[in-house]
């Protein structure tokens, strides 16, 4: 049971920290060049994309 709710945590923590890298880039990283802002938020699309689709593999594998 504490196992699950680690990786619960772990999940939430990994798709709460790439939504705030890519709201970072976007709002406060005005210096660097157009093609790392695009970078960056890329990755932390793909952050949030693997904590939900870990979600959904917790959900249904249940």
């Amino acid at each position: 049971m504490l196992q699950r709710g680690l990786n619960w945590a772990a999940v939430a923590l990994v798709g709460i920290f790439g939504l705030m890298w890519a709201g970072v880039v976007i709002y406060a990283d005005q210096s660097s060049a157009l093609w790392m802002r695009i970078t960056q938020v890329v990755f932390g699309i793909l952050l949030f994309g693997w904590a939900v689709q870990k979600a959904v593999l917790m959900i249904t594998k249940g």
